[in-house]
Formats: structure tokens, C-alpha cells, sequence
């Protein structure tokens, strides 16, 4: 303040010693406000001068024309004329008195009606958390306009969708199942926020807009015996770095029972914290990410229940590596009695919806779950995107995932080669935090699988034969806590939570690549169109692989395919069926899409005979291995053909951006099929979510609870 307080005193002694009683070698200069305004016929406007460098402000006004621009009185009170004046635009002059060689002019012009005001709309509440399948009214202000309609969009789709949720002309909003996500800075997926939208219907330029949270049950605090699915962890789940901790947190998956007692299952990396755990270590809900309420309170041991203790787990460095003992990431912590609903009710799995639509918690079919196959249908409910619906794209798949030791993402890092994996299509299918949630089937509600992590296009999980078998003991077998089968009510409504990854679009094609094609059915179209069942040979783009070409093949549906060949001199064939073509014959690229427009569009993924999946079992396990030792190769497994629905294709899933060897198209006569993603990781698509906070100072009374403490309270 004192360098503040010196300077103003130096500027005022400036000032007073430049001011003098006359204008001795002053410069006057006028200036007039206001200056390209409206003014309407036969209103008044009031104009202001100010004279520079004299103390004699004085102006004298006048308007420049005759009568018909109006008149100024010597205030600057200026009057518009009774009519539009030609031209419509006047000028006012305002003459210095101290120095009449000064002067300043302003511009203003005559409207018949006043400009409309601008187009305001205000969207109220301005934002909101709804939980996932929730309403909430949302309502418009608009002004400026005597029409107060409005469009109500949610991210710029009028209506919303279904993965957006839906609104009403009259602003209901109702929250989709799942969390919105969106690509997160790791290669993976993270929940994300959405925006409502009022667009104003007299002026489409002009909205107002809403940030809405989807906010999942599994992400609260529950009272009592909790219901699984839901956010839990490890209660030592956190890192600190001077005064900041960071913590994490995952999903308690499901209840498992064996010779009588029952435990939580999920993942090492949410349970025993990627191996650096202890066996009896407190397992809390929800996990740290989401105890407290505040700010002041977040990452808070004493905002969380105990209602488990951690009792097994593979070790991710050891023990998943090595096939005999068990290629998991799995953990099972014994529940504390009472803390834990015994039915295994699992939020969103229910067969039924409450008044409001919101389908109730449910039990999995209990025992010991089914074998995933290709284009299964499956569900999951989870910490961070709640209920999610999807299919089953591969199987019997071998992968890659990295991992870190710490839940932020830091530490040492290292990396687990599984295989017999299970992947769901969709990134979106799960985020960071869902880890540990049960994959059932949408139909019978029968476990499938347990999620453990993914990139930007896929989930991946262990499949729970071997989840099991590992945790079997003593000639005890166990099975999974549930009830009868059941239909997964969630994903049939209307706003079910759908992954989004199920679009099929050709990837373009340059003239180069296409010609490839072209040369390849020029040379064998006659022997091509010699198939009964083929009308017309043509070239287009391999969904099988993006970017490559196809020699298109327009065959008859339903008719017998005899022996069409999967490649034409290294070109992959693609198989379109359809009823009766436009066009026949040896045809061109243009005529080719004139074709495909007239059948069914491609499925992402298409179910396969027990015979295709056992022919494509033999080849995969004759080139899996050479296969995952190729650059730029993170996966490989078993899938559907997309070129030609029906048969099976060996899934190569590669790195994107990472260099790679060619892909033949056919390896032992099995089509291959391509897929680029971000690395797989443990935690889908990095560490768990997490929030930076400073821990509270703990009174030194104060504990966290013990399975004992539990019982007695």
C-alpha cells in the first residue's frame, strides 16, 4: 500500500502544478456521446459534448440539414422529426464557444419503430445432478420476444437420445441408465457431464443452456446391509504427496458363498490394491472416492463402513502370470456379518422398475455362471456408470494390460499377459471405477464374467470359470449368492443404456487402394459370378479391416453359399446378402453402393455356430503366440466376421498409432478381423477416478472401524 499511496500523491502534484487559469499553448479538442445509436420518430435523445483542455465547456448544437432531420435544443436535447427522414440517417454538431474552429460531429439514425431487444433465454436450474433413469423439469425464460417457445435439446439433439437421455417439449428430462462418458487423457473412458439445451424458436441464435450430472445409485453412501455393484475399496486405497492424498475407489461386485460364509468379489487392483495389500485389511463403502460429502470430508476413512476384510487374492506379478494357478484379477474379502444384504442383490439387475421407472436391485441367477460366447447380450452395474448394456465381441481372447502399482496412476508399473479373456464391445460399456462389477447375461441374469479393465473401444474381463475354481478351498466349492433366472429389466427400456459402439461405416478408400480390388475382379470375375448364389461382383471397403479394400460378392439370401472364397489374390471377399440386386454382373465401385444401400446394414458383431467357434479355437491356438509377439498386437481372440456374417474371424486387436506387420486376411483359411484401441488397462483406461483433497486432522481418539466395532454397533 505504501508504493500505491506514493504514487496517487506524485500523480496529483502533476495535475495541480499543469493546471493554469487560461488555454496559453492548449490544443481544445470536442467529442459528443452517444454516436451511431436509433432513435424513433418523434422521441428525444439527449447528446453530450465535452471540451478538452479549457474550463469552458460551453457547446453550441445544431443538426446539420433542414427542418426535416429533426431539431436540438441548446442542452443537446435532441428531437426526432414526425417521418423517416431521406436519408435516414442525421448529424448533430456541437461547435466549441471558447474556440469556435472546434467542433465535433455524431451520427445517429431515425427508425419508425424502436429495434427489437436481443433474444434472452435462461434455463432453470442452471445445473443438476439426476440420477441415472430420473426425471428432472427444467424450465425457460425467454425475453425480448413476445414468443416465449422454446426447442429443448440435450448436446445439440433435439429430444436427446437415448444414450443422452430424453426431453420433453415442456422440459422433463429423463436421465439415461448409464453415465455419459467420454474419452479420458489415459486412452480410456471417464464419466462425463451433459448439457440441456433451450433454443429460442423466434430466434434460433439465441439458447440457453444446463450442465447435467448423471449420478448412478452405486456411488452412494448406503445404511445397513448394502446391496452390492456399488462403490467400495480398500480403506488404505490412497496416495500422499505432502499435504494432498489422492484416493481411489472401484465396485463391489457380487457375493460369493463357500462352505457357508460369504464373500465381496472384485478385483486385486480395487481390493488389495495391485498386490500391496494384506490379508485383513478393512474393505469399506462406499470406497474412498466417494466418502464424505464436502470437500472438508472427502477421502475420509471415517465417512465409509467396513463390511468386509480382505481374505484372498491373486497376485497380479506372480501368480496371474502363471496358468496354473490362475490368469485373474480377483479378490474376495469375508463380509462382515450383517453389513452385507445376503440375498447378493445387486443395484439395477433387478427383473423389475419401481413407480418411476428406475429398474430395482436383483439378485444374479445363483451357482456358478455360464460360458461367454460371441454376441451374447450382457449387462453390468457399476461404481461409475451404473447399469450398462452390451454384447459379447470376442472370446478366448489373449491380452495384454498394463497396470501401476499406486491408484493415482504412479509407481511402478508392469504388465499381465492373460488369456481365455472375455471382450464387451463398447468403451463406453464401462469407465475408471467400475472395476470389480459382475458381467451377467441380459436374459437370465447368469454371471458371465468379472470386469477388471479396457480401452477407448472395449471392456475387458475374466471369464468366472476360473474365478472359481481359484477360490475353492479345502474340497469347498463356490458358487455365486443370487436367486432364480431372470431378465435384466433395465436394459428394454426405452432409455436402457445401449454401448454406442455398434455402427458398422466403411472406412473411405483411396483410388490406389481401390484399384487393388479392381484389378483382383477383373481378373477373376467371370469364375466369381459362376456361383449360383452370386448376382454381381464389385469392389467397396472390408469391415473386417478398415482401411483395406474388399472384392464385394451380392449373393442371394438364403441360398447355399458353395465354397465363396474368404480372398481373391490377397484381397478379403465381403459377403452382402440380399433378395434381387439393382444391379448385375461385373459392376463398379459407384454401382457396388448402389447394391450394399439395398440390403441389411452390417452388425459390429454377429453369433457363430459351436462349429465355427471350434474351428476357430484350432487356429487360434496354433498362432496365438507367434501373433502376440508382433509389434503393435495387444490381443488376439475369437469373434465374428464381419465381411461375411456367419463365420468366425481371429479378432487381432492392435495399438493405435503403433507400427505393425501386414494382417494376412485369411490365416489356415479363418478370416481375420482387425481392431485398433488405445492399451488395454487395469482399471479401465488408467488408475481408478480419483480426487485430489486434503485429509482432514484426525482427533487422536478417533479410529477407523474394526469388523469387531461393526458387530457391536
Amino acid at each position: 500500500m505504501r508504493r500505491a499511496y506514493s504514487f496517487i500523491s506524485l500523480l496529483c502534484l502533476v495535475i495541480l502544478a499543469g493546471c493554469t487559469s487560461g488555454t496559453a499553448g492548449k490544443v481544445i479538442s470536442v467529442s459528443i456521446e452517444p454516436s451511431g445509436v436509433n432513435v424513433v420518430i418523434g422521441t428525444t435523445l439527449q447528446f453530450t459534448a465535452t471540451v478538452a483542455d479549457t474550463f469552458n465547456q460551453n457547446v453550441t448544437w445544431s443538426v446539420v440539414g433542414d427542418a426535416s432531420k429533426g431539431a436540438i435544443s441548446g442542452t443537446g436535447l435532441y428531437t426526432a422529426p414526425a417521418a423517416v427522414p431521406t436519408p435516414a440517417q442525421i448529424t448533430v454538431m456541437a461547435i466549441s464557444q471558447k474556440d469556435p474552429t472546434k467542433s465535433a460531429t455524431a451520427t445517429v439514425k431515425v427508425t419508425a419503430t424502436a429495434a427489437p431487444s436481443p433474444i434472452t433465454v435462461l434455463v432453470s436450474p442452471g445445473a443438476a445432478s439426476v440420477s441415472a433413469f430420473g426425471t428432472q423439469q427444467f424450465t425457460s425464460t425467454v425475453t425480448g420476444n413476445t414468443n416465449t417457445a422454446v426447442t429443448w435439446q440435450v448436446n445439440g439433439t433435439t429430444g436427446g437420445s437415448r444414450t443422452l437421455g430424453f426431453i420433453s417439449s415442456s422440459g422433463l428430462y429423463v436421465a439415461p441408465g448409464g453415465v455419459p462418458t467420454a474419452s479420458d487423457s489415459s486412452g480410456g473412458t471417464a464419466a462425463t457431464t451433459l448439457t440441456v439445451i433451450a433454443v429460442s424458436q423466434a430466434d434460433l441464435s439465441a439458447s440457453g443452456s444446463a450442465a447435467v450430472t448423471i449420478l448412478p445409485e452405486n456411488q452412494n453412501n448406503q445404511s445397513g446391509a448394502i446391496e452390492l455393484g456399488t462403490s467400495g475399496g480398500n480403506v488404505n486405497d490412497s496416495n500422499t504427496s505432502g499435504q494432498t492424498t489422492v484416493c481411489c475407489g472401484g465396485t463391489l461386485g457380487s457375493l460369493l458363498t463357500r462352505a457357508g460364509t460369504q464373500f465381496i468379489l472384485s478385483n486385486n487392483h480395487v481390493l488389495a490394491r495391485s498386490d500391496s495389500a494384506t490379508a485383513g485389511e478393512n474393505i469399506i463403502q462406499p470406497g474412498l472416492i466417494d466418502a464424505g460429502l464436502t470437500p472438508q470430508t472427502k477421502c475420509d476413512k471415517l465417512q465409509a463402513t467396513t463390511v468386509a476384510n480382505l481374505s484372498q487374492f491373486v497376485n497380479l506379478e506372480t501368480e496371474s502370470k502363471s496358468a496354473s494357478v490362475a490368469n485373474i484379477d480377483a479378490a474376495i474379502a469375508q463380509v462382515v456379518p450383517g453389513k452385507v444384504d445376503p440375498g447378493g442383490n445387486i443395484l439395477y439387475l433387478g427383473a423389475t422398475a419401481d413407480a418411476n421407472g428406475v429398474p430395482v436391485p436383483g439378485a444374479p441367477n445363483a451357482g456358478s455362471g455360464v460360458a461367454a460366447s460371441v454376441n451374447m447380450a450382457v449387462a453390468k452395474s457399476g461404481r461409475t456408470t451404473g447399469l450398462t448394456c452390451s454384447t459379447v465381441l470376442a472370446v478366448n481372447t489373449n491380452t495384454i494390460v498394463a497396470y501401476n502399482k499406486n491408484c493415482d496412476g504412479s509407481g511402478a508399473s508392469f504388465k499381465v499377459t492373460y488369456d481365455n479373456q472375455v471382450q464387451v464391445m463398447g468403451g463406453d460399456f464401462s469407465a475408471g471405477g467400475d472395476s470389480g462389477s459382475l458381467i451377467v447375461t441380459q436374459n437370465t441374469a447368469d454371471p458371465v464374467a468379472l470386469l477388471y479393465g479396457g480401452s477407448d473401444m472395449d471392456t475387458v474381463a475374466n471369464p468366472v470359470a476360473p474365478v472359481l475354481n481359484f477360490f475353492a478351498s479345502g474340497g469347498n466349492s463356490v458358487t455365486f449368492v443370487g436367486g432364480a433366472a431372470h431378465q435384466v429389466i433395465g436394459c428394454t427400456l426405452p432409455n436402457a443404456p445401449q454401448a454406442a459402439s455398434g455402427a458398422v461405416l466403411p472406412a473411405s478408400l483411396t483410388a490406389d487402394v481401390l484399384q487393388r480390388a479392381t484389378a483382383a475382379r477383373d481378373t477373376h470375375g467371370p469364375e466369381l459370378l459362376a456361383h449360383p448364389e452370386v448376382q454381381a461382383v464389385g469392389v467397396g471397403a472390408s469391415y473386417d479391416h478398415p482401411g483395406e479394400p474388399a472384392i464385394l460378392l451380392f449373393v442371394t439370401k438364403g441360398q447355399p453359399r458353395k465354397k465363396l472364397p474368404s480372398q481373391v489374390d490377397g484381397i478379403r471377399t465381403r459377403i452382402v446378402e440380399g433378395d434381387l440386386f439393382p444391379r448385375r454382373g461385373t459392376i463398379s465401385a459407384a454401382d457396388s453402393a448402389v447394391n450394399a444401400q439395398s440390403a441389411e446394414a452390417p452388425q459390429a458383431v454377429y453369433s457363430i455356430s459351436q462349429a465355427e467357434f471350434r474351428r476357430a479355437k484350432l487356429v487360434h491356438a496354433a498362432h496365438v503366440a507367434e501373433l502376440m509377439q508382433q509389434p503393435g498386437v495387444q490381443g488376439v481372440g475369437i469373434a465374428s466376421s464381419v465381411d461375411s456374417p456367419g463365420e468366425a474371424a481371429l479378432m487381432i486387436f492392435l495399438i493405435r498409432g503403433v507400427p505393425h506387420n501386414a494382417i494376412p486376411p485369411v490365416i489356415d483359411a479363418l478370416r481375420t478381423r482387425v481392431r485398433e484401441s488405445s492399451p488395454f488397462r487395469g482399471g479401465n483406461g488408467g488408475a481408478e477416478p480419483h480426487r485430489a483433497c486434503l485429509l482432514p486432522a484426525r482427533p487422536a481418539t478417533q479410529k477407523v472401524s474394526t469388523p469387531s466395532d461393526q458387530v457391536k454397533h
